[in-house]
């Protein structure tokens, strides 16, 4: 990192964008004919739809459809650049990013680095835990669940058979409620089939929430529709109950229960991905930049932050917006007008969220969403929320060819009762259970 990274100086401001999630990209975009030169900085180099994840992870989609590249995405753009990098420090005096290939210089810098998982500081939970935040996740998650049933057909002990079939989702919002569907929905139409050696009555699935609803910031309505859903599919779900520990085999709940698992999915919150080198003072409780309602991060100039990185306090939300999509989207098309309007010399407009609701899918034909058009807001449940579910997430994929294949997908598996990519490729969490010559576990 002794001098500049090389990148073609246009003689333009230069806009530079850590992070290539939703507000990364939807800035990007944003600044396509303004007079400047955008260069994203992703230490990947694919934007993901992260809320299809748990698809991944459930065999119900391919990673490659949820991905898309960066250069692809962005190839008509002629002021965009890109650098596969992870930035590691900022100095706002010299205006430089340093980063894994060397420092980047910057007139605007914005941060969108987005969230990571939070473990609340607990070392051996994350150290046992499966999280799903990323394509990695997603696809070790799916690797784990097919390597403890191949695991479970080796075993004679009932009870290490039972810690291979049995899991526990910790986190009641839509991750958690959407992967519990998921695994149920597979419970009964597709690993019945596939492991037909294995007595999937004994496959239990658990659902622990801290707190007394599912679904938090959603409306009663949902709420209530997502639980007796879930209910009807078999999930046993846990409320006012918090994981007290977890050593990879026995987890402790709030409440003096103990469950026995191979597998913990953690689903139950995230926490920002600062860089250093800002003041530690312009950083907020849960890791966010505090932010004016300008997106500027306070006490600097020419430093922004947007997404869930940013932590802009308003009477409506004075811990911030929603870590999800929509502010993010939001807050990078309104400050890719705003950075035209600085160098017009024109004032800057304030971020004003339109909160267009929020949906989760539980399993065939059950969602509920809370949809705000016009003013109103409508609660739709059950079929016809999972198909508006459906909708709104393939008309989101970036893409024709992966909205397509999605699509078709889908349709197979609802007309078939299968899912098909169940493969074994790539990094597991799944444990090795030495057994002997009778199949008896050897603990």
């Amino acid at each position: 990192m002794e001098g500049l990274t090389k990148i073609d100086d246009l003689g333009k401001p230069r806009v530079v964008i850590v992070g290539g999630g939703f507000g990364g990209l939807e800035l990007a975009k944003a600044l396509a004919e303004a007079p400047v030169q955008v260069v994203l900085i992703d230490k990947q180099n694919y934007h993901t739809f992260q809320p299809l994840l748990y698809q991944v992870a459930s065999a119900g989609i391919d990673e490659g459809q949820i991905v898309s590249p960066f250069r692809k995405i962005l190839s008509e753009q002629h002021n965009f650049y890109f650098r596969l990098a992870e930035v590691q420090a900022v100095d706002a005096v010299a205006q430089v990013v340093e980063t894994s290939i060397g420092r980047v210089r910057y007139d605007y810098l914005v941060l969108a680095t987005g969230a990571t998982t939070n473990y609340f500081g607990d070392e051996q939970m994350a150290q046992n835990a499966i999280a799903i935040k990323s394509i990695d996740d997603a696809i070790e998650l799916r690797n784990t669940v097919l390597s403890n049933f191949e695991q479970a057909l080796q075993l004679g002990d009932i009870e290490q058979i039972n810690s291979l079939l049995d899991f526990v989702i910790v986190g009641g919002g839509p991750t958690g409620v959407e992967i519990a569907g998921a695994l149920s929905e597979l419970r009964t139409h597709v690993f019945p089939k596939d492991y037909r050696e294995l007595d999937f009555k004994q496959m239990d699935i658990h659902l622990v929430q801290s707190g007394p609803a599912l679904l938090k910031g959603m409306s009663a309505n949902a709420s209530q529709q997502a639980l007796a859903a879930l209910k009807k599919f078999g999930v046993q779900v846990w409320l006012d109950a918090r994981v007290k520990s977890y050593d990879g085999y026995t987890v402790t709940l709030s409440t003096g229960q103990q469950l026995i698992t191979r597998t913990l999915i953690w689903a139950a919150g995230v926490t920002g991905a600062p860089i250093a080198g800002l003041r530690s003072d312009c950083l907020l409780p849960g890791n966010r930049y505090a932010v004016d309602e300008c997106s500027r991060v306070l006490g600097y100039e020419h430093v922004f932050a947007i997404g869930d990185i940013a932590a802009m306090r308003t009477a409506a939300h004075p811990d911030g917006h929603p870590m999800v999509a929509q502010p993010a989207l939001q807050q990078g098309r309104l400050l890719g007008e705003n950075i035209a309007r600085l160098l017009a010399g024109q004032p800057l407009q304030p971020f004003h969220y339109q909160d267009k609701g929020a949906m989760a899918t539980i399993g065939r034909n059950h969602a509920v969403a809370d949809v705000k058009l016009f003013g109103r807001e409508y609660h739709l449940q059950g079929f016809l929320a999972w198909l508006a579910w459906g909708v709104v997430h393939v008309a989101s994929l970036i893409g024709f060819r992966n909205r397509l294949m999605v699509l078709l997908h889908w349709t197979w598996s609802y007309l078939s009762y299968d899912k098909g990519l169940r493969y074994i490729i790539g990094k597991t969490k799944a444990p090795v259970v030495e057994v002997d010559v009778e199949g008896k576990a050897i603990v």
